[in-house]
């Protein structure tokens, strides 16, 4: 079969920014798809877009293109409003847990597709597999037949859902282009797209322990995703939240459900609840509730009931004891004072060494592994009190994890004023 367009004709385009024909653009992703263009060939394309950008129209044809390269759900049958989150991922980032289960106590389907954490930052399904027998991978009718009955879940997305995103996605992590905005909106917009979901917030992290470092970079991939959505009849909203220190806590996999729970269970570190608080009232402004009392339902065992319900859905038992692991150390505090700073990066960083991480995709991950964190940036503490505890299976891993820690934390006379949780809301 003789293609329609050629290759290089639309990476020549890209480059030279004379604008890419919608119809090249869908047979460009389609193609890659097949096979037919090549790995060289679309990484000149994505390092073309990371350097001329893309309006909004293209942005909006890759992601449509990337949505026709696999199945389209649709939880029309439900007989419910449906409401999804996406976090573009940070360091203590657990929001999910708590967040679904508390939404869907109002009534609302949470259809969660989730994944598992690549560097440092941590993946939902990794946390969540720290329950015993947890399953991640649930078919469409055991989904479906789930947000019936419990209104909540959270599972492995399907390998039918835009196959063009898993592809490209890869060829990203490799080639340099991973930074390029309208490929990280694509990849997003395409998955949650084509999830089906009625409704979409999306909670865009900036700071040292997120993707994006920049506020204005932050603004503008979370101006686009918002865009995208409303271009696909999927309404929108978008919160641009901090991610310079790690959220609550707790920061590895195990610790991280414990922490959840405790949330839950109407406690929790005040930035966790908060966060999750805030995330499920847009979700539920969005699915028609914009005066739920979110609170309420934390505290008077609502969405806990709504969990249990969950883990047990999916063959797990809320009631087993978590991972706990063989080695633990503590670092103190040298000198009395006031938490300066614990940077998002630097503890991302040194619970993966720790065992909380992966470095490839087929890693495995230490459920057990992990940082407790004792005190907060703000917190005064006097000399000798523990700031935070390593956790790993292997103590050989804690002399790496503490060197990664170097610099990554101070105390001082005085904390500068924090910039607070959510800094911006974007819509459409």
């Amino acid at each position: 079969m003789t293609e329609p367009y050629d290759a290089v004709d639309v990476i020549r385009a890209q480059r030279d920014r004379t604008g890419v024909d919608p119809d090249a653009l869908r047979w460009m992703v389609d193609a890659y798809t097949r096979e037919y263009v090549t790995d060289a060939q679309m990484a000149a394309f994505a390092m073309a877009v990371l350097l001329n950008g893309m309006d909004r129209d293209e942005v909006r044809v890759l992601t449509d293109a990337m949505i026709a390269s696999g199945e389209r759900m649709s939880f029309a049958g439900l007989g419910k409003r449906t409401v999804d989150k996406h976090s573009t991922g940070g360091v203590g980032d657990k929001i999910t847990l708590p967040l679904a289960p508390l939404v869907a106590a109002f009534g609302v389907a949470v259809p969660q597709l989730s994944g598992r954490g690549l560097g440092h930052t941590g993946g939902t399904l990794d946390k969540l597999e720290s329950i015993p027998g947890w399953r991640a991978a649930l078919s469409n009718d055991e989904m479906l037949a789930q947000l019936r009955g419990i209104g909540a879940v959270i599972c492995a997305a399907g390998s039918g859902l835009a196959p063009a995103d898993k592809r490209l996605y890869a060829l990203r992590d490799v080639t340099g282009t991973v930074e390029a905005v309208p490929l990280i909106a694509s990849s997003i917009m395409s998955k949650k797209i084509a999830e089906g979901t009625e409704s979409l917030v999306l909670d865009v992290k900036v700071g040292s322990g997120a993707f994006m470092h920049d506020l204005e970079k932050a603004r503008e991939l979370a101006r686009t995703m918002v865009a995208l959505g409303a271009d696909s009849g999927v309404a929108t909203t978008a919160l641009i939240t901090d991610m310079d220190t790690p959220l609550g806590l707790a920061i590895g996999n195990a610790n991280e459900v414990r922490e959840s729970v405790e949330v839950l269970a109407g406690g929790g570190p005040a930035d966790v609840v908060e966060l999750t608080a805030t995330l499920a009232r847009e979700m539920l402004a969005l699915a028609g509730q914009p005066d739920a009392d979110v609170e309420t339902a934390l505290r008077d065992g609502r969405a806990m009931d709504v969990w249990r319900a969950m883990i047990r859905a999916q063959d797990g038992d809320p009631d087993a004891p978590l991972p706990t692991p063989r080695e633990t150390h503590t670092v103190t505090a040298a000198t009395a004072g006031i938490v300066t700073r614990i940077d998002a990066w630097d503890f991302g960083v040194a619970a993966w060494r720790l065992g909380a991480g992966r470095a490839r995709p087929r890693d495995p991950v230490v459920h057990a592994a992990g940082i407790d964190l004792h005190v907060k940036p703000g917190d005064a503490v006097t000399a000798g009190q523990p700031v935070f505890t390593l956790a790993a299976d292997d103590a050989s891993r804690i002399p790496r994890a503490l060197a990664a820690l170097e610099g990554g934390w101070a105390i001082g006379d005085t904390a500068a004023a924090s910039r607070g949780i959510v800094i911006e809301r974007i819509t459409a």
